[in-house]
């Protein structure tokens, strides 16, 4: 029988023939950690008496979740995670660089490539073909030490796309789509493995979208095949040298098959307080809004803020309501300002925040009063999560956010286009 995108990634890092629901140790080719689980993880490697890592080039430490620091507590943090990536030789990228999952992406996943990291958005790389999952502090601190950790090797559903995206819907919209469908834990511990013929016009970003929320039905990894798409991504980035071509087997076993027509999607929402509470723009709308957000590790890629300008373009923010944009990293910012996209943004109301989280994790830069709505374009929206547990948290596309942001309520993103 044939094997799915998990198990021969897995067959390969572990160097045997691995099956869903075995237990394999694995080699793994990318570890980091970011500055509110780091800390934790460097606690815990040393307590294990661990002195050296396994591989220094290939470990790296992300100051982006609070960056820069609001607190004494997370500076102190920071200068944790500095002198750990000195005395060990590791990676570090600073404050300012950009959200740890998309300096992934730009920098180091490849097809094929086993990664772990202290965050559970590590899924995000799999757009690329990398089995990448978030794990423990624990877990992780022996991958730093050992370059090798153990995996039970996940059951796939098969998610077949076909069809296309019509105008004012995207990736998130689509994502949040299917994880209304499946629920939050309906796929626990599962490879969600994305195939169909509408991958093909379907870029790395919108795929980035979709894999980064696969943690948010509950699974274990998000995987996209390794195509002529992937390919060139690659090789815009100067690694097209690492392009492996990646399919499933035509004869892998898939505990559940789930076929989407994009041609039907429309604009989707997360309602609060759950990510699988997710109900069509136009049955939400009118709902006032204090504030807007878009960026994150989902939605905050120069693809997103070109969406975004396009539809603030010579418009203004509503006066009652704020709008905060993060670029994802330093890249997508430089790239966002020679395109135009700034200032366009800025020009409509909009507040530039540092590449980084943000106002995502609720630490700073966007913390909601008590009784407020904001509408953001991140992945999460349970009680407490952007700081305020008496707040409210709409997921939205940044097309639906932009449009929202205009009108101070919750817009559907076809009628400001």
């Amino acid at each position: 029988m044939g094997k799915t995108l998990a198990e021969k990634i897995l067959s390969v890092k572990s160097h045997s023939d691995a099956r869903a629901g075995e237990v394999v140790i694995a080699d793994v080719d990318l570890a980091f950690v970011q500055d509110t689980t780091g800390p934790l993880t460097i606690r815990e490697f040393k307590e294990c008496g661990f002195q050296a890592l396994a591989r220094p080039g290939q470990t790296i430490v992300f100051l982006d979740h609070a960056a820069p620091s609001p607190a004494q507590q997370l500076s102190n943090d920071h200068a944790l995670l500095r002198r750990f990536a000195e005395e060990t030789g590791c990676r570090i990228y600073e404050v300012g660089d950009g959200v740890c999952h998309q300096l992934v992406a730009e920098n180091f996943a490849n097809p094929g490539d086993v990664i772990v990291g202290a965050d559970s958005h590590t899924v995000t790389a799999g757009a690329l073909g990398a089995f990448a999952t978030g794990m423990g502090s624990s877990d992780v601190a022996v991958a730093l030490a050992l370059g090798k950790t153990w995996f039970r090797v996940p059951e796939s559903f098969l998610i077949e796309l076909n069809g296309g995206l019509r105008r004012g819907v995207h990736a998130k919209d689509l994502i949040l789509y299917l994880i209304g469908r499946i629920g939050a834990d309906g796929a626990n511990y599962k490879a969600l493995e994305f195939s169909g013929k509408a991958l093909a016009r379907m870029t790395v970003s919108e795929r980035l979208t979709i894999a980064n929320m696969a943690v948010e039905a509950g699974a274990k990894v998000g995987l996209f095949p390794s195509d002529r798409v992937t390919e060139g991504f690659l090789r815009t980035l100067g690694r097209g040298e690492r392009y492996v071509r990646l399919f499933p087997d035509a004869d892998a076993s898939y505990e559940r098959v789930i076929s989407v027509n994009l041609d039907q999607l429309e604009p989707m929402l997360a309602l609060p307080h759950a990510v699988d509470n997710v109900r069509p723009v136009a049955e939400v709308k009118g709902v006032k809004i204090d504030q807007a957000f878009i960026g994150t590790c989902t939605n905050g890629r120069l693809e997103d803020l070109a969406v975004a300008a396009g539809i603030l373009k010579g418009k203004k923010r509503h006066l009652n309501t704020r709008l905060l944009v993060a670029p994802a990293s330093r890249q997508v910012l430089v790239e966002a300002i020679r395109k135009g996209y700034i200032r366009i943004l800025v020009e409509a109301g909009a507040t530039i925040l540092p590449p980084g989280c943000a106002a995502c994790l609720g630490l700073h830069q966007g913390v909601l009063a008590d009784g407020e709505v904001c509408i953001s374009t991140a992945n999460r929206n349970f009680k407490g999560r952007m700081g305020n547990p008496a707040a409210m948290i709409y997921l939205a596309s940044p097309a639906t956010a932009a449009a929202s942001a205009i009108k101070g309520e919750i817009t559907d993103p076809r009628e400001a286009m």
